[in-house]
């Protein structure tokens, strides 16, 4: 990596380290303009008219909805968290509000079916765990004006009634109204689908009381969210406006999608997930870097903070020498330093320095289990006992597995250099194999030639 990106990585870990609250929010409120950010990293699909006019006459509040149906947020939700995280550095105040009561109902947005409703324990305990991983984009400590705040709708929708609801919400929203929003109107008309039920037919009017609730209680000005939430949003602040006579605002993103047009974040085993022990901090940030360079090019704006000018001059970097891949190296780097730190960002890179035949053996025994089998992921993996240890090599490998089809072949094999035993070369076919090798006491590492591998499970 050239020394124009190592420097600028250096620059963004320290603004990541170190919020530099007391230069963003001076006495005359002279901060950065949020919406001209986010407009140039490609963030802004809708804005309600005066929204960028409110975030630069004063600091705002602000918040956006996040879905606790999982213990675990995945990139998916990075678009909405990334939002919140510029609007904190750009001296406004961020609410990141978890869904505990419409996480019960099911938002019907984009979606032909209901999904499964979360009893309170469990979204409880789903809150608990999401705002762990929203303290690394987030500052909830700072003793500036605009520290973060984490609420939960459930604590005020628990206790109030459905006639106060009725009475109070939603005499002031017509079901016309209603049912002009394309979320409602999609899942009405839809030829397979089973129509919608009152409970999800409520779902804009609970996301409305929200807003309506944040304003009152905690001066919440502004509603981001994606594309699909702009129905929902408006609703909200037209709740706002018949209510309260005050004026809302409203912003969203677009719904990030691949350029072949598949689906973000989805990988052949699901959701890429924050969660470590959901995806390993290898597995994500070989996501990462295995981006196409057109999505990397625009991902780069979205998911880290590095600056028009940084980005401009790695796209350049990239383009005259594309094999680098010198885009997707900083995205991985930022983001997965971002969600997981340092040392995993580290971790991964030796990883895939040890997939690609450039590792050791004290790197491959420094694995976790979890980030070995991520690396070596679909390799051929044969099991023995462990009372067969100690063998030699070419027992281990042509008669307690197949790797090689006889011994001849193993001596050959070995005479011309090409077996390696947890990227140890082997010199002899009468190497002793023991229990001392073993990677985490489970597993051996065979490498035939440059490209194959085969892992031996010890049981």
């Amino acid at each position: 990596m050239n020394l124009f990106v190592e420097k600028a990585f250096i620059r963004l870990k320290y603004k990541f380290l170190f919020f530099t609250f007391a230069e963003n929010i001076p006495n005359n409120m002279n901060k950065n303009n949020f919406v001209a950010e986010l407009k140039w990293r490609g963030m802004i699909h809708d804005m309600m008219p005066g929204t960028e006019e409110q975030l630069n006459k004063e600091m705002t509040t602000a918040y956006l909805g996040i879905d606790p149906t999982a213990d675990s947020l995945h990139i998916g939700h990075l678009v909405g968290v990334m939002m919140l995280r510029h609007l904190q550095l750009c001296g406004h105040k961020p609410i990141a509000l978890v869904g505990g009561a419409t996480g019960m109902i099911g938002d019907p947005s984009m979606k032909s079916s209901e999904r499964v409703l979360l009893d309170e324990e469990t979204l409880r305990h789903n809150q608990e765990c999401i705002k762990r991983q929203l303290s690394r984009f987030l500052d909830f400590e700072t003793e500036q004006p605009n520290k973060a705040l984490l609420l939960n709708n459930y604590d005020w929708t628990k206790n109030y009634t459905f006639l106060h609801f009725v009475r109070d919400i939603g005499k002031h929203i017509t079901v016309n109204y209603m049912m002009s929003k394309d979320s409602v109107r999609k899942r009405l008309s839809g030829d397979d689908s089973e129509g919608m039920s009152f409970t999800e037919f409520t779902y804009q009017l609970l996301q409305g009381y929200d807003y309506l609730y944040l304003y009152k209680t905690y001066g919440c000005k502004l509603q981001m969210g994606g594309s699909d939430q702009w129905g929902n949003i408006t609703t909200g602040s037209e709740l706002i406006r018949r209510k309260e006579g005050g004026e809302c605002f409203a912003l969203t993103c677009p719904l990030i999608t691949k350029s072949d047009g598949g689906k973000f974040g989805k990988t052949e085993s699901g959701n890429v997930w924050l969660d470590p022990a959901r995806t390993s901090p290898y597995a994500f940030y070989q996501f990462w870097m295995n981006v196409t360079d057109d999505d990397a090019q625009k991902y780069i704006k979205i998911f880290t903070q590095l600056s028009f000018d940084e980005i401009s001059q790695l796209i350049e970097d990239h383009n005259l020498a594309p094999h680098k891949r010198v885009v997707q190296g900083m995205l991985a780097r930022c983001v997965t330093t971002m969600v997981h730190g340092e040392e995993e960002y580290n971790k991964a890179v030796a990883a895939s320095q040890i997939l690609f035949g450039q590792g050791t053996n004290e790197q491959v025994r420094s694995l976790s289990e979890d980030t070995f089998l991520s690396v070596f992921e679909g390799v051929p993996q044969y099991e023995i006992p462990r009372s067969l240890l100690p063998q030699p090599v070419t027992e281990l490998i042509a008669v307690l597995t197949s790797i090689v089809p006889s011994k001849g072949e193993a001596r050959k094999l070995i005479q011309g250099g090409g077996l390696s035993i947890n990227k140890e070369k082997v010199l002899s076919a009468e190497t002793p194999v023991d229990a001392s090798q073993l990677i985490g006491d489970k597993y051996l590492l065979v490498q035939k030639g440059k490209k194959n591998y085969f892992i031996i499970k010890v049981i």
